[in-house]
């Protein structure tokens, strides 16, 4: 196996767009807010933009629908076709979270990695699948069986989880081990019940602590994008209110931007790659890992 690419040398500074957007029922006006936004991004000097997790379309799996697998779409496929003009006009890199159909019944929520010129350099399948309320994706996504590719993409080497992926520390690691310096998670998590401003903000809190963490156990930079807005489908009675507040976690864990909660916007961030290397120096974690001893770690649990 290669080595994984070191990176490039301290002090490059690599800046990254995130477009946060409420989603319509239309997924063309969806598509077209999308690249919107990555022009925005462009436009400000972005090199690499990411979007939330499928953002064609309003979050899918609040019910178990059968007619939403019409939703889904082969990777590469009209959409990644349309991002990879908009790439190549720009010149900028793009992850985007898709709703992938990749055989007959078989479906995954796929991230396609598209690079300058346009192309999809690579894919990744989420791996954690959540079922709970509102959030019923066993039933339409297949776990991811890809790996975490890393990529250099925008002048970085990246790699790219999905949402319910953020809240396990092996793929953030799995992805620093591969050599990624920025670490990027479409997401789209909100409050699903009215149980109040206390627990929100536990929630909330949770969420982006949890993220915070693996920039500081890693020493990169995390870039989550989430959608914002209330979404509830067509009979339904109850929704998801998506929390926004997309942000940036240096390789210290600081917060360096934030998006509004309740707000459409589209950050642009620099990621001053010199900083992981500082960080790691100061902070040796990956030379401390004690490897001989985490053998368990591959069970489910732990049974003397």
């Amino acid at each position: 196996m290669p080595a994984p690419d070191p990176g490039p040398a301290p002090g490059g500074v690599v800046r990254v767009g995130l477009v946060q957007m409420r989603c319509v029922e239309d997924a063309d006006a969806n598509l077209a807010k999308a690249i919107d936004g990555i022009a925005d991004a462009a436009r400000r000097g972005a090199k690499l933009v990411c979007l939330q997790e499928l953002f064609r379309n309003p979050y899918p799996c609040q019910s178990e629908e059968p007619a939403r697998f019409d939703q889904a779409e082969p990777v590469p496929g009209p959409s990644t076709e349309a991002l990879g003009k908009v790439a190549a006009e720009h010149g900028v890199a793009i992850v985007a979270s898709l709703f992938e159909r990749r055989a007959p019944g078989l479906y995954h929520n796929t991230a396609a990695l598209l690079d300058e010129a346009g192309a999809v350099r690579a894919r990744y399948r989420k791996l954690h699948i959540p079922d709970d309320p509102l959030f019923y994706e066993k039933f339409y996504f297949a776990p991811g069986d890809l790996g975490i590719p890393v990529e250099r993409l925008g002048g970085a080497p990246v790699a790219t989880l999905v949402c319910w992926d953020q809240w396990y520390p092996e793929g953030a690691r799995l992805a620093a081990l591969g050599g990624a310096q920025i670490l990027f998670y479409p997401t789209a998590i909100g409050w699903q019940h009215d149980v109040g401003a206390e627990t929100d903000a536990a929630q909330h809190s949770a969420w982006e602590t949890m993220q915070r963490s693996h920039a500081i156990a890693n020493g990169v930079f995390v870039v989550a994008v989430n959608r914002t807005g209330e979404e509830r489908l067509s009979g339904a009675s109850t929704g998801i209110r998506f929390w926004g507040q997309s942000f940036v976690a240096d390789p210290f864990g600081r917060v360096i931007a934030k998006a509004p909660a309740d707000e459409e916007a589209v950050l642009v961030v620099d990621c001053d790659l010199a900083l992981v290397e500082q960080t790691r120096r100061d902070w040796p974690f990956l030379r401390d890992r004690r490897i001989d001893a985490y053998g368990d770690i591959t069970k489910r649990f732990r049974d003397d």
